[in-house]
């Protein structure tokens, strides 16, 4: 009997053993691993507006003090006549809208929500708009509640030369880059820009024949950090 019991105390040794290899360390899971990029997500918002039954939503970027800002088209032609909301951590806040400019001219509004009521890991947080113009070839991070993705700023020659002058800051497309989303410069994490809107690439003559499955490539534009930085009442400049 005692040599019995010896063996069996051995297979149980080795069953746990065996299970102690086979089983995983403990947070190791099997979903991807965090980026770096991934704790701009932060000030990542979504943006909602209610107006006879309708609802529509947008991205935007949280400045800090209860300001986020976002494209001014997301916000609409009649930002008073709707139920303007932002979606911040769960949470979703009335907003009201204290300033913007025409989509056509400045595409940026900024919203204001009540601080008090806003999670204190972002409470706390001031996200500062970069100094000077974005340069061609910096590496940036697209940033919205649906995640990042990362893109480089392209030269405006990319595009056709009738809108160079107006829509100079681009970057390549990325799917994530939708209206309101943030373009943040890769090394010094600071807010370069907000998406605006796309535009098509190329020459006249291949934009009006296409590609042929009748798509073509595209850019986006994005507002950049100095037109943000004068556009922004001054309480929100960091």
């Amino acid at each position: 009997m005692a040599r019995l019991r010896s063996v069996a105390a051995s297979l149980c040794l080795g069953m746990a053993a065996a299970c102690c290899v086979l089983a995983p360390a403990r947070g190791q899971g099997s979903g991807a691993s965090p980026t770096p990029d991934d704790s701009l997500k932060i000030y990542a918002v979504s943006t909602a507006k209610t107006r006879l039954f309708k609802r529509w939503t947008g991205h935007g970027i949280y400045l800090g003090r209860g300001a986020v800002i976002t494209a001014s088209h997301v916000v609409g032609r009649w930002p008073f006549h709707v139920n303007q909301r932002v979606l911040i951590d769960g949470e979703e806040l009335p907003a009201r809208v204290i300033k913007q400019g025409a989509p056509e001219e400045t595409d940026l509004a900024v919203l204001s929500v009540d601080e008090t009521r806003l999670p204190v890991s972002l409470r706390l947080r001031l996200n500062p708009v970069c100094k000077g113009m974005p340069l061609v070839g910096t590496e940036v991070v697209v940033v919205n509640p649906e995640g990042t993705a990362r893109s480089r700023i392209i030269s405006p020659t990319s595009i056709p030369a009738e809108s160079r002058a107006k829509y100079g800051t681009i970057i390549s497309n990325v799917e994530l880059a939708g209206s309101g989303s943030g373009v943040f410069d890769a090394a010094s994490r600071c807010l370069l820009g907000i998406i605006s809107r796309r535009i098509l690439v190329g020459n006249a003559a291949s934009l009006h024949r296409g590609t042929e499955d009748g798509t073509f490539e595209s850019a986006k534009y994005f507002v950049p950090a100095p037109t943000i930085a004068k556009f922004i009442p001054a309480e929100f400049r960091f």
